[in-house]
């Protein structure tokens, strides 16, 4: 796909293109090939854990709750789970089920000082397609990348 230089500078023009306030936003197969080939990078799989009991979890991910299941608040530990769990000078990537959720992450991030802040567009299962169903269209299962069912 390219170097870790050419994904990020793709990135960041997308985020400036689009207008975004973090560092850049990586398709999932983008976002792979980064995780992948930069030292200490970080990918932050945000969806509750019964999302990624009942669809799928990304091995090696590092996990944290954007949501609490199930009453859907907003988890007020997240940015000390996040302090705890990554440095904030990794290179942090998140990642949700569509990329809603982890644009607001990686939005939060960046304003408690992740200044190298990503979002996986697209997310885990991709949008809605004509029959409000995920998985066909976009996202990490869609693009093949790893993933595994508990």
């Amino acid at each position: 796909m390219g170097t870790l230089a050419a994904l990020l500078d793709i990135a960041h023009r997308r985020a400036a293109e689009l207008r975004l306030p973090y560092q850049g936003a990586l398709t999932p197969a983008e976002a792979q090939q980064v995780w992948r080939l930069a030292p200490g990078a970080k990918l932050i799989d945000i969806r509750s854990r019964t999302e990624q009991h009942f669809v799928g979890r990304i091995p090696g991910a590092t996990c944290l709750e954007w949501e609490l299941w199930p009453s859907g608040l907003v988890n007020a530990h997240f940015m000390a789970q996040l302090r705890q769990a990554v440095d904030p000078e990794s290179l942090a990537m998140f990642i949700c089920r569509s990329g809603q959720r982890s644009d607001e992450a990686a939005l939060l991030a960046t304003r408690s000082g992740y200044n190298n802040s990503y979002n996986v567009l697209e997310g885990f299962e991709g949008a809605l397609d004509a029959n409000k169903q995920r998985g066909h269209i976009g996202g990490w299962k869609f693009a093949n990348l790893p993933w595994e069912q508990e």
